[in-house]
């Protein structure tokens, strides 16, 4: 004979407290449902709104069951819930007249799991997880018609991508190599990541506002991973495109604008004294780099155009060649600083500053913990960002066409006597 299960009140709530999130997640998708008309009308399926919350309810129970030591009643009762859900299906696809699709039924099954994770106390996940099912069963025209935006290059770019990305990436390995710091196989193929990501970026905003705002868009978001890898990809791409030489140069500047913000919450988060201090030094380039932005963007108009067809939207080999190139860079600062030295927090930040603005901002904040090198670690920040605009103004000249050249220039130098400013105010 079973003994009865005993639950201590504590326990008790606790599993109330499961099983409601666990119907409500059912109750969600099931409104969906309905909203949608999926539940009524001659070609309805099998589950509504209350269906679905019974099939969340099922999954709870079978979750709750399973953590009070009792996994093969949940294992009975959850799959007592599928097979109610495949049968369902089998006679939906008897009738003449329905719809083949199986997506309330998927839909079920995956209430079934989320059940069974908010049972088992895994709240956050299911609820979570809820939330995005209902969303993409919302949402079906829209993705659907994002779906039949993407043509062949996109498709392929992104299944390359995640090649690179998922295959290639894991497998190389970690030593640091011979020369340039601590950089090893897997770090340059990471550089050839971002810069294939950079470019995809700019395709994709090329398509959606046309070249012009595309390039600057495409600047903005590589702005947040690194300003110098958008200056060195875009320098080179105005060799090939000549004709948005202006675009590419206000793409590089949009990347620059970004860096003094990203610096901010850097600091913010690790330093909040030296970032209060560093203010000053940062927060008027932001602004007028802003200003420019805004302004080029209200000069020009938006619109999509066609994108190349004999091109990939990654251009991996350039990706490669711009890798290698900053790997070279990293060697040849490394070996200045074994040739002059590195004493000295300034010197310090100068030669840091030409390519990891990121590593700089660490090292002052650590710098600036104690109250009397706030200010040297904020002016340190400050001069690295000085000296990364040189380096990329340097960038620009020698990758760049003379159009781009100039922009960037101008651009660069506005933002540089901004930080000027601030330091000597």
């Amino acid at each position: 004979m079973l003994e009865p299960l005993v639950i201590p009140a504590s326990d008790g709530l606790q599993a109330a407290l499961r099983l409601g999130i666990a119907g409500l997640v059912g109750l969600a998708a099931g409104i969906e449902r309905e909203w949608s008309g999926h539940a009524t009308g001659p070609a309805a399926r099998f589950a509504g709104m209350r269906t679905f919350l019974i099939l969340g309810l099922c999954g709870g129970v079978a979750g709750v069951l399973s953590a009070a030591g009792l996994p093969v009643m949940g294992a009975v009762l959850l799959a007592g819930g599928v097979g109610l859900v495949i049968a369902a299906y089998v006679l939906a696809m008897r009738h003449p007249t329905t719809d083949p699709d199986g997506t309330t039924e998927a839909a079920a099954l995956v209430i079934l799991a989320l059940g069974l994770l908010a049972g088992i106390g895994q709240l956050a996940l299911a609820s979570g997880a809820g939330a995005l099912v209902v969303l993409a069963l919302g949402e079906k025209r829209r993705l659907h018609g994002m779906v039949a935006k993407v043509g062949e290059a996109e498709l392929q770019a992104a299944a390359r991508f995640a090649v690179m990305a998922l295959v290639i990436l894991p497998i190389l390995p970690t030593t640091p190599l011979p020369f340039g710091g601590d950089i090893s196989a897997r770090g340059l193929w990471t550089l050839v990541l971002l810069f294939s990501g950079i470019n995809f970026a700019g395709y994709l905003a090329r398509r959606a506002v046309g070249p012009e705002r595309g390039y600057g868009l495409a600047g903005l978001l590589g702005g947040l991973i690194s300003s110098t890898l958008v200056t060195m990809q875009f320098a080179r791409r105005s060799r090939a495109e000549p004709q948005h030489a202006s675009a590419l140069a206000l793409g590089v500047i949009a990347a620059c604008s970004v860096l003094p913000a990203r610096l901010l919450v850097i600091l913010g988060v690790l330093a909040p004294t030296v970032g209060q201090a560093a203010m000053p030094f940062l927060i008027p380039p932001a602004l007028v780099g802003l200003v420019m932005i805004g302004v080029a963007f209200r000069r020009t108009k938006g619109g999509g155009e066609a994108a190349e067809a004999d091109t990939s939207p990654l251009h991996v080999m350039a990706s490669v060649r711009m890798a290698v190139l900053f790997w070279l860079a990293l060697i040849g600062i490394e070996l200045l600083e074994r040739r002059w030295g590195s004493s000295g927090v300034y010197t310090s930040a100068v030669i840091l500053g030409l390519t990891d603005m990121d590593a700089l901002t660490v090292a002052m904040a650590r710098f600036g913990a104690g109250e009397s090198m706030t200010v040297v670690a904020a002016k340190g920040v400050a001069i690295g960002v000085l000296s990364n605009t040189v380096f990329k103004a340097g960038l620009g000249v020698t990758l760049g066409t003379p159009a781009f050249r100039a922009r960037v220039l101008a651009g660069l130098a506005l933002l540089g006597a901004a930080v000027a400013v601030g330091w000597l105010v």
